[in-house]
């Protein structure tokens, strides 16, 4: 019986440490990625309403200075009033716009004010790039480079 209380016990004990309030950074983090992500699926559904193709690429980082603007035009964007998707993201990109500009804004540092990289993000590394081919080693032995030739070409 005392295995079992304490067993009880250690686990009250850790879902008390998880249930920590998220802080104001957490938030602006968790909100952008979600706002991010409903734009994505908006964009891949099928059929694709009109409107949404010229709604403004959303691509959020909470550490431009940028970003307040591009949810300030998002968010006044007349395009797509009438689709309940598009309501939807707006509501978010409203509130993070909120939170960023007024509970958190001491606790937000921006690390640039690059508005071009918001709008052409660097990708990921993960897409799929051509493979440079080295070559063999057998052929590097063959024919090596030495200063002499490098210099003899100039």
């Amino acid at each position: 019986m005392k295995l079992l209380l304490g067993l009880v016990m250690l686990l009250y004990i850790c879902l008390l440490a998880n249930a920590a309030p998220p802080t104001c950074y957490s938030r602006m983090l968790n909100l952008s990625k979600e706002i991010m992500d409903s734009f994505t699926t908006l964009q891949n559904e099928e059929p694709l309403e009109p409107c949404v193709e010229g709604l403004p690429k959303l691509y959020l980082d909470i550490h431009n200075y940028c970003v307040l603007a591009k949810l300030r035009d998002f968010v006044a964007s007349p395009k797509c009033r009438k689709v309940a998707q598009v309501g939807a993201l707006k509501d978010k990109v409203r509130k993070l716009y909120t939170i960023m500009n007024s509970f958190c804004r001491r606790d937000l540092v921006f690390l640039s004010d690059d508005c071009e990289a918001l709008e052409n993000p660097i990708q990921a590394p993960t897409t799929a790039r051509p493979q440079l081919r080295s070559e063999p080693k057998e052929v590097a032995k063959m024919f090596p480079v030495t200063p002499a030739a490098k210099t003899s070409t100039g």
